[in-house]
């Protein structure tokens, strides 16, 4: 089942307060009991494609849970520090904006901060282990002003995880922060990323999804200095009876800053469900504003679906363009005729067909350890793909 929804953002009053007039009037707070609990009637925006029974864990109370196991190496000019919740760096950027985010905040007891000096360019990789019935964590990055960095969160484990992780790049820095989910089919996952973007800054932010039974992650960057750069790249590989939900939010808040958005995903096998939402807000005072989102779905089996909503708030006639596009389209048959009709056997043909789909987002991918565990999930696709369909071809 394909579902492709091109509009304007709908901000819907929850019941515990007034409705938005745009994306920026959001309401937003650190204590989870100000947020009510959604009640899943499809009516409120922020949960209308969620699966609530499967969610449960992340909406109601978790106190009590335990800190998820957190190991890390650094190259370069990067420290890690574990710390207790009550460091003054942590909570500084943004606020969560829903019961589930709020939640997270109120559970860890123990967070990490990673800082990113400038003294010379840093790689860091955090594995991030959820154990038992629900951890938490709650990381913080920040890369000072023209530091240079990667840092990879790598998700994985068998239990029930809630995080946190806040970004802040400083001027003129050179930031990408990937975040990998590859959790066993029996673990759920709920993140809030939370990113500000300083003047003259360049970040990358790189979400690859290619495990878990839930995984719902909301992803906010604020452009707040003037030129800064951010591009936002996805890729999900969704399953049977998968549900992958990636919410974005660009704030456009300073002039002349650019800001590109692409996500990509391939689904197959039944109830396999993923959902996009990209919504984008360019501020009054946010002139020369140079933003465009993009999401494309490849259903590649019967019994799959797709969500796409793209969504883009301009409050100023002073832009330098702005748009976006969403499609969701099944496996191209035509494309696969094409192909066996110049002695291309089917099954090369399959392959050709999807890795030309991700082709353009893998390359922009830079993080060589990464790039290879997305093309092997695409290729354990594609060796699904060619058992289920062999007799046909």
């Amino acid at each position: 089942m394909v579902s492709t929804d091109h509009s304007q953002a709908v901000l819907a009053d929850e019941g515990f307060h007034t409705a938005h007039a745009d994306r920026s009037d959001r309401f937003a707070s650190f204590n989870p009991e100000e947020f009510p609990i959604p009640r899943g009637t499809g009516e409120e925006e922020d949960w209308r494609f969620t699966p609530m029974d499967r969610v449960a864990p992340f909406i109601h109370n978790v106190e009590g849970v335990r800190d998820a196991t957190v190991t890390a190496t650094v190259v370069g000019g990067a420290r890690v520090e574990e710390v207790d919740r009550s460091d003054p760096r942590l909570g500084t950027v943004g606020k969560p904006d829903d019961r589930a985010a709020a939640l997270a905040w109120s559970a860890f007891q123990r967070a990490h901060i990673v800082t990113l000096d400038g003294s010379e360019h840093a790689d860091v990789v955090a594995m991030i282990t959820g154990e038992g019935t629900l951890s938490v964590a709650h990381t913080l990055i920040t890369a000072a002003p023209e530091a240079s960095g990667t840092v990879v969160l790598e998700h994985t484990g068998s239990g029930d995880l809630t995080e946190t992780v806040e970004i802040e790049v400083g001027a003129h820095a050179d930031l990408t922060v990937v975040s990998v989910q590859e959790q066993e089919r029996c673990a759920s996952q709920h993140s809030a990323q939370r990113i500000r973007v300083g003047e003259g800054a360049k970040f990358r932010h790189i979400v690859v999804t290619i495990g878990g039974d839930l995984i719902r992650m909301t992803t906010a960057c604020e452009l707040e200095g003037e030129r800064s750069d951010t591009e936002l790249l996805g890729a999900y590989i969704t399953e049977s009876h998968q549900h992958h939900e990636h919410r974005i939010f660009v704030d456009h808040v300073a002039p002349h800053c650019k800001s590109r958005a692409t996500y990509k995903g391939a689904l197959q096998g039944d109830e396999a469900h993923s959902v996009w939402i990209g919504d984008v807000l360019i501020r009054a005072q946010a002139a020369q504003t140079d933003t465009y989102e993009l999401n494309r779905n490849l259903v590649l089996t019967e019994g799959a679906k797709a969500d796409s909503v793209p969504n883009l708030e301009i409050l100023t006639g002073d832009i330098a363009g702005a748009g976006h596009a969403s499609a969701t389209g099944r496996f191209d048959d035509e494309q696969l005729f094409y192909l066996m009709a110049r002695g291309i056997p089917a099954d090369v043909a399959r392959r050709l067909v999807v890795r030309g789909f991700f082709a353009e987002l893998v390359e922009q991918i830079e993080v060589d350890s990464v790039r290879t565990k997305l093309m092997d999930a695409i290729e354990r696709e594609l060796d699904l793909a060619d058992a289920g369909s062999g007799e046909e071809a």
